[in-house]
């Protein structure tokens, strides 16, 4: 039954299709019938679609108007003559993508090559220029990226590097890529390469420059990527100056990243300097007072030295030692701060020297200050030096003492006012202190302002309020008496201190009084107190009470003194 159900629906859609086919097509009687397969009804349908652009086709011909040809382009015989040869070349020459010389089997080079394909498909005038100019950009870009790819393929098959590595390193060789191309196209005018491909070429630059070897010995060193790409770039194909000039640095004790700093901060010419010039350089400063082991350190730090001729080194260490120092002063301030010797312009140096001199330092001042402080050198005038100079002026500092905190503590004249000093004065000023007395704390101080606000001035105000019995009336009296309070130990000096005065039976309120009248009592050494309080008690027969109502008592009494007493 079912086979029955199937060749009754197989006739049945037969005859249709037949019929509806007769009666769109009453001309197309004579057709084949389109017999039922299994892809009848697709294959009916493309049937259909041809005929019906067929008839299209020919009702648009028949409808179009005549156009005339194109006018065609004079060209000349030798153009022509050169045209034919092409067309009866079997066999072209190899060429790159995006190449807009058509070269014959016979050429020797591009020089000998057919004239551009442009000047047969292009426009004349003005416009012809610039499109030949973008033309050729563009073969060049097209070219360039090959090159990129060669030396990628190199990094990942000889070097071992990964995809990403030796992407990210190619993509920064923009010089060496150009090196590379130019070097390859070069190849090609020596009789073995004259028939060989670009990539051939390209490989064979490669190879000879052992640029992978380099790569992978840079990083085994510790060079990240970019600064191996800038290193091959500054060597501008001469690789092997790279690895002389590294060894060489080694041998003055130049260590680490300080190597790739050296080599890009140094300039582009360190690369072509000699080993004697740079030897030299090494040897004078040497005997300026600058150790052997330090000058890794000295060149890691200001590697600008390398790109200074023998000429300007000599100048630049007689402008400080002209300034009274010693060799060994010099070669200490070039230890201490590398920077100095040359990085730093003549002009610039000479201008803060000057301004320095307006505090009333002579020259040999100046030159001790720079041996002691050198990166005084390193702050600028307009934003460390005059808003320091105008924030000690709102505090009542004169020139003295601006000249005074100059010389004990340079550094204040080297760290931000902003986030170091003010919030140091601000709490001084919340404690109740006039600026008078602040300034003349900081004249009489000047490590006060060096010292950690949160680990060194708050705790010991803190604990002068809580455990040595200042009261709060009295603490802004106590730290403009003493302002080396607050520099003092907590631990070691005045804890320890106080614990002695509450062993000797004062009241808590007593010693905060008595700290109140004579500060210094708390930063005297234990050891030294005890023989002047035995002196007190057994040879002047004093009550304690004196001491109480007397602390300077500790002072007056000499070392010398109370130790003969309490001996005998």
């Amino acid at each position: 039954m079912l086979r029955h159900c199937n060749v009754t629906y197989t006739s049945s859609f037969s005859l249709i299709s037949s019929s509806l086919r007769r009666q769109d097509h009453p001309d197309d009687s004579q057709d084949t019938v389109i017999r039922r397969r299994h892809n009848a009804r697709s294959l009916s349908l493309y049937i259909r679609h041809n005929r019906d652009l067929k008839l299209n086709k020919n009702r648009n011909e028949s409808q179009e108007s005549f156009v005339p040809p194109p006018p065609r382009r004079d060209i000349d015989g030798d153009d022509r003559s050169k045209l034919l040869e092409l067309s009866l070349v079997t066999r072209r020459t190899p060429q790159f993508p995006g190449s807009i010389y058509a070269q014959s089997a016979s050429d020797a080079d591009v020089a000998s090559s057919l004239p551009s394909l442009r000047k047969f498909l292009g426009s004349d005038g003005d416009d012809d220029g610039e499109s030949e100019r973008e033309m050729i950009d563009k073969a060049l870009e097209i070219r360039r990226k090959v090159t990129k790819e060669i030396i990628k393929e190199s990094l990942v098959r000889k070097g071992r590097f990964g995809i990403t590595y030796a992407t990210n390193v190619t993509d920064r060789l923009g010089d060496f890529v150009d090196h590379v191309m130019i070097q390859a196209a070069a190849l090609k005018r020596l009789p073995e390469f004259s028939e060989s491909r670009f990539n051939l070429r390209a490989r064979t630059v490669i190879d000879d420059s052992n640029f992978v070897p380099l790569v992978r010995w840079l990083k085994h060193h510790e060079f990240s990527y970019n600064r191996i790409a800038k290193i091959i770039c500054m060597s501008k194909g001469n690789l092997d100056s790279i690895r002389i000039m590294i060894e060489w640095l080694k041998t003055i004790h130049v260590k680490g990243e300080f190597i790739g700093v050296a080599f890009l901060r140094s300039g582009d010419n360190i690369l072509q300097r000699s080993r004697e010039e740079l030897d030299e350089i090494v040897e004078y400063l040497e005997s300026n007072g600058v150790r052997r082991d330090w000058m890794g350190y000295v060149v890691g730090r200001c590697p600008e030295l390398l790109s200074f001729s023998m000429e300007e080194v000599k100048s630049r260490v007689d402008f400080f030692l002209k300034m009274g120092m010693n060799q060994n002063d010099f070669g200490t301030m070039v230890y201490d701060y590398p920077k100095i010797i040359g990085y730093f312009s003549f002009e610039e140096m000479e201008k803060k020297i000057n301004y320095l001199k307006e505090f009333g330092l002579s020259t040999e001042e100046v030159g001790r200050l720079l041996a002691f402080k050198p990166h005084l050198m390193g702050c600028s005038i307009e934003e460390r030096w005059k808003p320091l100079v105008k924030y000690f002026y709102y505090l009542g500092i004169p020139k003295e003492g601006m000249k005074r905190i100059l010389v004990v503590k340079p550094i204040l004249y080297c760290i931000d006012l902003e986030k170091t000093i003010a919030p140091k004065v601000r709490f001084l000023q919340e404690m109740g202190i006039p600026n008078e007395a602040i300034g003349n704390m900081l004249v009489k101080f000047p490590s006060l302002l060096t010292n950690s606000l949160y680990k060194k001035i708050r705790p010991v105000v803190i604990f002068l309020l809580t455990r040595a019995g200042v009261t709060q009336k009295d603490i802004g009296k106590v730290i403009a008496m003493d302002p080396a309070l607050l520099g003092c130990s907590i631990g070691t000096k005045l804890e320890p201190n106080m614990r002695y005065y509450i062993s000797l039976g004062i009241r808590f309120h007593q010693l905060g009084e008595m700290i109140a009248d004579f500060p210094m009592l708390l930063r005297y050494n234990v050891d030294n107190l005890r023989p002047k309080y035995r002196y007190l008690r057994r040879t002047m027969i004093r009550p304690l009470q004196d001491l109480i109502e007397f602390p300077s008592y500790m002072i007056l009494v000499t070392d010398s003194l109370a130790t003969h007493w309490s001996v005998g």
